[in-house]
């Protein structure tokens, strides 16, 4: 089964010809309304005025208020006093007034002398003439050597008052034969001054044996 187009007449073809003008018109008469409705906006200048700030209210100053000065008050003068006259009272006495005590002088102290130098004792002088102590027989068997040193106590008339080991020589056998000489010395006594003093000593004796 087939079919055939029909072709449109001439009056079909002018009326649809027709159709579409009219629609173009019509579309075109709607844009040009539309313009012309449309508004416009316009710029306007924008106008600010400025506004002064009140002005500020100065405060009233104040006046100082008058000053009164006081009226000066007088004092009423202080009246004098009247003189006072002292009262003496006289006594008549026959006895003379004592007289005041006179203190005696201070005493003046004499200086007290200085000190007269201190001689030392001696035992050495050559006139003397000391003898020197023995050695002992069984200290030189032994071979026995050393050195003693005595103290002596020297009474001011220069004999020995006292006489005491101070260093030992290491044996009792020299020790002893030192003190027993020793003891039997002369001295010269220390002096102080012209005047002999008591006084110490110290006496080394060395015992050596000869070669």
């Amino acid at each position: 089964m087939s079919y055939a187009l029909s072709r449109p007449s001439s009056a079909q073809r002018s009326g649809l010809l027709g159709i579409v003008i009219g629609a173009h018109v019509l579309v075109l008469l709607v844009v040009m309304a539309a313009k012309t409705v449309a508004p416009q906006i316009m710029e306007m200048p924008l106008i600010v005025d400025l506004l002064q700030p009140p002005a500020e209210q100065k405060q009233p100053e104040a006046k100082p208020l008058p000053v009164v000065k006081p009226h000066p008050v007088r004092e009423k003068p202080a009246p004098t006093p009247k003189p006072t006259i002292p009262v003496l009272e006289a006594t008549q006495s026959t006895q003379p007034a004592p007289a005041a005590p006179v203190a005696p002088p201070p005493e003046v102290k004499p200086a007290p002398p200085a000190a007269e130098p201190v001689v030392q004792a001696r035992f050495d002088a050559d006139y003397l003439k000391n003898p020197a102590p023995p050695y002992p027989p069984l200290s030189k068997r032994m071979g026995e050597e050393g050195k003693v040193t005595l103290r002596v106590s020297v009474t001011p008339q220069g004999t020995a008052d006292n006489v005491e080991i101070k260093t030992s020589s290491g044996s009792t056998r020299l020790d002893e034969a030192a003190l027993k000489t020793v003891r039997n010395w002369k001295f010269i006594p220390a002096k102080r001054g012209d005047t002999a003093i008591q006084s110490f000593v110290l006496v080394p004796i060395i015992f050596k044996l000869e070669q």
